[in-house]
């Protein structure tokens, strides 16, 4: 890709097994494609360029560069930290820069990757922004780490102040880091005569991966609780194990979905972002009933912003994203969580109440003031 004199040129590097399309998009990917498309910021001074892993299937239609797999020869007589995965990955990636000579790269979720690259191009033009708790990252897990790439990079970016907070912990005086929210394009989301909390589908949503930490068992526990009480209502799981269509099944969603079946728990498997939205936009209520930290909450963001009322756990980033606009509840406590549902479900100013709140909230996280903020951000770190 050519930039033109007066514009500057922008790498945004993906984690290895991001997908980076439609039908297998994560959600940095989301992100990134929502962030990166020319209508998202029309005068921006910025040609973006993605780059990952090799696709299969259709990509989003924006500059995009897979990243070719490096082998060496004589492979048997180097050391093996050389023929690790992520030590191909980055010397891919570290190729593909070389050729197109970004004046600032964006290395998303990849600590080690981000170091490695300061290493080879200048320090203060690679920008790391983290996704999720780095304390679990190859290459950042010690607060030495932390601090070395603190001082090296030119700037490390969050997504909530909860990972801004799981950064700097044990760094003392460690300079904080930015925070910048996810983000969502509220211009594609249904209009507002399918956003009256009162008129909407009598349906209760989970959407996410199916695993423990999303709080996807006591979901299903709640809506055994819940659903008897409530005729005419009926409970949805959008999702799977992982982010793609041919996710398998593991001893945990085989013995979910007996659970579920038992309690009259519809399940839709997994299906694309679009699908999912399209859910969100109908139903009544929305749970994101999350076990861990959450670092964001993207899907309560977008339960929010479609119009859903919304019950959430307060873990990590879904506390500063959610209070005031959602019913709190323990994922731990089915029984407490199912009194939410029938409670929310039999009030419907109640619902009506909360979609509004959630809908106000979600303005904040509108893609053109996220872009607005982001391409501040490159300014300054390009400004001598």
């Amino acid at each position: 890709m050519t930039a033109s004199p007066e514009r500057s040129r922008v790498a945004i590097v993906l984690p290895p097994r991001e997908g980076f399309g439609p039908r297998n998009a994560g959600a940095i990917a989301l992100l990134q494609a929502r962030l990166a498309r020319p209508d998202a910021a029309p005068n921006s001074p910025f040609d973006l360029t993605v780059i990952g892993a090799r696709q299969s299937g259709p990509l989003f239609s924006l500059p995009y560069r897979a990243v070719p797999d490096r082998r060496w020869p004589l492979s048997w007589l180097l050391p093996s930290w050389l023929l690790t995965a992520d030590a191909r990955y980055a010397a891919g990636v570290r190729a593909v820069l070389a050729e197109l000579k970004p004046d600032l790269i964006e290395v998303h979720n990849k600590p080690d990757l981000a170091g490695r690259l300061a290493r080879w191009f200048a320090p203060r033009r690679v920008v790391l922004f983290l996704h999720n708790d780095p304390r679990s990252m190859r290459g950042a897990r010690k607060p030495r780490q932390r601090a070395a790439l603190s001082a090296r990079l030119g700037r490390i970016v969050c997504v909530s102040r909860y990972i801004a907070g799981c950064w700097t912990q044990d760094l003392g005086g460690a300079a904080p880091p930015v925070v910048h929210p996810n983000c969502l394009d509220l211009a594609a989301l249904p209009g507002p005569d399918v956003q009256d909390g009162a008129e909407r589908d009598p349906v209760i949503v989970f959407a996410g991966r199916i695993v423990a930490d999303k709080g996807a068992d006591s979901f299903v526990s709640a809506c055994a609780r819940a659903l008897p009480a409530l005729p005419g209502w009926r409970a949805v799981m959008i999702g799977a194990d992982r982010f793609r269509p041919d996710s398998p099944e593991t001893p945990f969603t085989e013995k979910l979905w007996a659970a579920a079946a038992e309690a009259g728990v519809a399940r839709s498997g997994y299906t694309d972002h679009a699908g999912v939205m399209a859910v969100l936009a109908r139903a009544a209520i929305a749970v994101v009933p999350s076990r861990w930290q959450e670092p964001f909450g993207l899907t309560a963001l977008e339960a929010m912003a479609s119009g859903a009322a919304l019950i959430t756990s307060r873990r990590g980033g879904l506390a500063e994203l959610t209070e005031g606009v959602s019913l709190g509840v323990d994922p731990d406590d089915p029984a407490a969580m199912a009194e939410a549902i029938v409670t929310l479900a039999r009030d419907a100013p109640a619902r009506a109440r909360l979609a509004a709140a959630g809908r106000d909230r979600a303005r904040a996280y509108d893609v053109p003031a996220a872009r607005q903020r982001l391409d501040q951000l490159r300014t300054e770190l390009l400004t001598p």
